[in-house]
């Protein structure tokens, strides 16, 4: 009865047009079409979005590439760390998996996905194996219809089995937050040979059909589906660009361009994967990528420490113009870069411990002394965005979200007022060493013969904090000098970067440097950042243990918002929590990418919002 009203008023409708094909232009531009309606009368696009509704019209190629970019030549990318696993995707050997095989800096050189994301747009998706799309207002489901001429490298085509089985497989072996993504999943229908949709329990997580979008394909005829939990150096087979050349464990991965790829020719690839030749190669340490990146062994790499940005170019290559430095400002919110509470850990339990904490790192003196004064101070987990909380009161819709959880938020952070302790640069800033024994003795600690201890049981307020590489040791070493200045014995460990992986993803910290990603459209993956089922969850980048019901809740609000007003409020009102559970030292971070290069390779003059992405770029000797 009601479907039948509807299509009386679409009628309707449609002779005042004159076409109905123009009314369902028209919801496919963004008018809503009710739940109730007929699947069939859901309309197929080249693209989905989060909000709104996708900026390309079929055919247009991504605004940050130069789509006649000549192919050829070969580039050489370096990388500090290691790597021991081809899978990222889960828990054993993920965190240590090779660069380049299914990233947004180093490109889906190996895997892909039924749609591909425009890192021009907040959250905007195309087609790719999929070659149209569609879902319902509601986002109850989504179908996807494969693109015909998908090949896997081996030259075989990619099917809906092959579909069917990488959801699959991630589900029942993967690790969060993408096994939890594909779980939510309640029936997969094949409509069509080349067809398929996916039916979600319900539309409440209204990121999910995106996330499902975004998920790797394998070819299940060469993925071993019982040992897929393995960590492994056997290449998968893929759909990508590239195939793999050469890889030596730890030390270098070389990707081949595939002469035969399928999607050379569609309008989402113009312009990408133009070089005929990957490099990867690693690095143990910081100097000794520097020092590969000066001899020009490495063509291109990205900066991250201003004192390396500002002094390390003193080599006559840079001098005569052969190396280019390019700073690149950032369209996405800042980088949350921050030493991690483990809040497991019985001296972190406390909120006011870790607030008194947090006041003690002086920024001022790290800035001026270590990284010649350019850094911002980081104070939330979306800066210089409007999903930022700082300096803004809470609106009437976050105050509403947070009232059931009157204790999450601190009333100078709920006015908008809150800051990060600002100390005067010295070192030894009286005022804020003052306020932060104050905080330390409403959580019971006293000093006691110059040290910090707890006024019940006697025991020191004792912690390690672990580090990777010689800047965050340098950092760290330069926050435990104030730190003891009110009694706290703390020490520094540096261990590799395969330990430092190790033992963070197994909690065997009590401190340890992080950072939290982020975006414009921050979604599901909050869930496993911060949700109380993932601080317990194997391979889940919960490090700090959050267990918040507010938390829980407002990721709940954040995936469920239907309209770009109520996301922003949502954000804001989670950015708020977050910052009064005080789940780390919130350090500093700048507002432009820092990548500089030799004049071997040439980057397109426009960036994505993101920054960087090395597979827009080319070679000079083939241009």
């Amino acid at each position: 009865m009601r479907f039948s009203i509807f299509t009386g008023l679409l009628s309707q409708v449609s002779k005042a047009f004159g076409n109905l094909a123009i009314v369902s232009g028209l919801i496919g531009a963004g008018w809503a079409m009710p739940a109730w309606a007929n699947d069939e009368d859901v309309p197929w696009s080249h693209a989905i979005s989060m909000h709104g509704t996708p900026a390309l019209e079929p055919g247009q190629p991504f605004p940050y590439v130069n789509p006649d970019a000549p192919k050829g030549g070969a580039v050489t990318l370096g990388v500090q760390g290691t790597f021991d696993s081809l899978n990222s995707f889960i828990v054993q050997g993920g965190w240590t998996s090779a660069r380049g095989m299914r990233e947004r800096e180093f490109g889906n050189n190996i895997l892909e996905s039924l749609m591909v994301r425009s890192y021009a747009e907040p959250f905007s998706l195309y087609g790719l194996l999929a070659q149209r799309v569609r879902m319902p207002d509601s986002r109850e489901w989504i179908e996807f219809e494969l693109n015909p001429d998908a090949r896997f490298s081996d030259g075989s085509p990619v099917t809906v089995d092959d579909v069917i089985f990488s959801l699959e497989v991630i589900e029942a072996k993967g690790r969060p937050p993408y096994r939890n993504w594909y779980a939510a999943i309640a029936e997969k229908k094949v409509t069509a040979p080349n067809r398929l949709k996916l039916v979600f329990e319900n539309g409440d997580n209204r990121e999910l059909p995106l996330l499902i979008a975004l998920a790797p394909v394998f070819a299940k005829a060469h993925t071993d589906a019982e040992t897929f939990d393995k960590s492994t150096l056997t290449p998968p087979v893929g759909s990508g660009p590239y195939t793999f050349k050469t890889i030596e464990p730890g030390r270098l991965v070389v990707y081949e361009k595939n002469p035969d790829y399928w999607a050379r020719d569609l309008p989402v690839k113009a312009g990408f994967d133009n070089f005929d030749e990957i490099r990867v190669e690693y690095f143990r340490d910081e100097t000794t990528l520097q020092e590969a990146f000066k001899k020009g062994l490495v063509n291109a790499l990205k900066f991250g420490d201003p004192t390396r940005w500002a002094t390390g170019f003193d080599f006559p290559a840079a001098e005569n113009g052969d190396v280019v430095k390019r700073a690149i400002p950032l369209g996405i919110p800042a980088a949350m870069q921050g030493i991690a509470f483990n809040t497991r850990r019985d001296q972190f339990s406390d909120p006011n411990v870790r607030k008194a904490l947090r006041m003690l790192f002086d920024f001022e003196w790290v800035n001026r002394n270590l990284f010649y004064g350019l850094y911002t101070r980081t104070a939330g987990y979306w800066d210089n965005s409007e999903l930022s909380s700082i300096g803004r009161p809470a609106s009437t819709r976050e105050k509403e979200l947070l009232a059931p959880f009157p204790d999450a938020v601190d009333p100078m952070v709920m006015n908008g007022t809150w800051r990060p302790a600002d100390a005067d640069g010295s070192g030894r800033d009286r005022k804020v060493l003052k306020a932060a024994l104050d905080v330390f003795a409403s959580a019971g600690y006293v000093l006691k013969d110059r040290k910090l201890v707890n006024g019940d049981s006697g025991k020191p307020l004792s912690f390690e904090i672990l580090a990777k590489n010689e800047d965050e040791e340098k950092l760290a070493l330069a926050y435990v000098r104030t730190l003891k200045l009110l009694g706290v014995e703390a020490g520094v460990r540096s261990v590799d970067p395969s330990q430092f992986e190790d033992r963070r993803t197994k909690r065997d910290f009590d401190m340890v440097f992080n950072t939290w990603y982020a975006s414009l459209s921050p979604g599901a993956e909050q869930y496993g950042r911060w949700s109380t089922k993932a601080a317990d969850a194997d391979g889940s980048f919960n490090f700090v243990g959050a267990r918040e019901p507010a938390i829980d809740a407002l990721i709940d609000e954040i995936v469920a918002a239907g309209s770009r007003e109520d996301f922003v409020d949502a954000v804001r009102a989670f950015d708020r929590v977050l910052i009064s559970g005080a789940y780390a030292v919130p350090l500093y971070h700048v507002k432009d990418d820092w990548v500089a290069y030799w004049n071997t390779v040439v980057p397109p003059r426009r960036d994505s919002l993101y920054g960087h992405e090395y597979d827009t770029w080319w070679s000079a000797e083939a241009q």
